[in-house]
């Protein structure tokens, strides 16, 4: 795995891809460490608009270097908005006014803090008392930050108590698409990583095992949510691998950034949330996992991708799939 970076009190200077620009898509990376006291962006949840995938992934790339999260779609819990080349086409742009949220041009990344651009509608230069993200009405609206997790960071849960330990939820988010359509996955593991039974493998069509500690439960058109219950697993359960697949022609990297967040039950506050933003050609993205670690379960953000389709993955996993 990547290091993280060393610790330093100089912010790097953050470049957009040209929108023109064909540029790999850069490795995930480690957030600055907790111990700088360069993190800027502590506390905000970012969106980004327009730009290429490659623009686009290093812009979400820097927000968390810089302690913040990035977000996929426009939510409540937004707090800034950063425009990219191409991103004044994207519809959301007509309802930040009337969100109160801050739009700030692709170099306000190199120094957090410069004020925003007006709002498309309204005039420029005009404050409003909404467009402080940092105001002390929206702090105290806003939920608890998560831990913004590395492809392939983990962090221990809680804990579960058996009598009254609300099942958790992963639940990824993507933006809508019109070419794709996107299907959440989950698979029972015992210790030889391979369902236990067919009906370990969880998806739209089976949206629940037989013991009904795995559910789907949300399955729309641009987020979906599995239900796990970690405190009823049976000791030979020891991960729940949770992916998406694409059916159709079109690869994640069509698709852009899959967003991962972790909750402790429903209405909970996220503890964990990862942004996987590394995909090209996959058309299988495995996105994050339960497994045990002694006593301790413990969350973990993947982001491993495969050419492959679902049915490929699955029978990796020992589900008999008919050809």
């Amino acid at each position: 795995p990547m290091a993280a970076p060393p610790a330093s009190t100089a912010v790097p200077a953050f470049t957009a891809v040209p929108s023109t620009q064909v540029a790999a898509v850069p490795a995930a990376r480690q957030p600055i460490p907790a111990t700088t006291t360069v993190r800027p962006l502590a506390g905000r949840r970012v969106l980004i608009l327009g730009g290429t995938h490659p623009a686009a992934a290093a812009a979400r790339t820097r927000v968390v270097e810089l302690g913040g999260s990035a977000a996929i779609n426009l939510s409540r819990t937004v707090t800034d908005a950063v425009l990219l080349p191409g991103g004044e086409a994207d519809r959301r742009l007509r309802r930040m006014p009337e969100l109160g949220l801050p739009i700030h041009d692709e170099h306000w990344l190199n120094a957090p803090g410069t004020p925003p651009r007006a709002a498309s509608g309204a005039a420029p230069g005009a404050a409003s008392p909404a467009t402080d993200s940092s105001s002390p009405e929206r702090e105290a609206d806003r939920p608890p930050s998560p831990l913004v997790l590395p492809r392939g960071g983990v962090v221990d849960l809680p804990a579960p108590q058996r009598d009254a330990a609300p099942p958790w939820h992963i639940t990824a988010a993507w933006e809508p698409q019109e070419a794709a359509d996107i299907d959440v996955v989950a698979f029972v593991l015992d210790e030889d990583e391979q369902v236990t039974f067919d009906e370990d493998f969880v998806f739209y069509g089976v949206p629940e095992n037989p013991a009904g500690t795995v559910r789907l439960l949300t399955d729309g058109p641009a987020e979906q949510t599995i239900a796990v219950d970690l405190a009823s697993l049976p000791p030979a359960s020891r991960r729940v691998a949770v992916a998406a697949a694409i059916d159709g022609e079109a690869t994640f990297g069509d698709v852009g950034a899959v967003q991962v967040t972790a909750v402790p039950g429903t209405g909970a506050a996220p503890l964990a949330r990862a942004t996987l933003d590394a995909a090209t050609t996959e058309r299988t993205l495995l996105l994050a996992e339960f497994y045990r670690r002694g006593p301790v379960w413990r969350f973990r953000a993947v982001g491993q991708g495969y050419n492959d389709g679902l049915a490929n993955l699955a029978r990796g996993y020992g589900v008999d799939i008919a050809d």
